[in-house]
């Protein structure tokens, strides 16, 4: 363990934010494609 170089405080946080962000993001994208194609399978049957 002497030789891991650990991040500081500032770059976890930074590396945090993005994750969570893009999970936001991800999740937002997803559902509306969801929303989209069940409307559209709705609009078709």
């Amino acid at each position: 363990m002497k030789m891991v170089t650990w991040p500081d405080v500032n770059q976890t946080r930074t590396d945090t934010s993005t994750v969570i962000g893009t999970s936001i993001i991800m999740a937002i994208f997803l559902g509306l494609v969801d929303w989209i194609v069940q409307w559209a399978l709705q609009f078709l049957a």
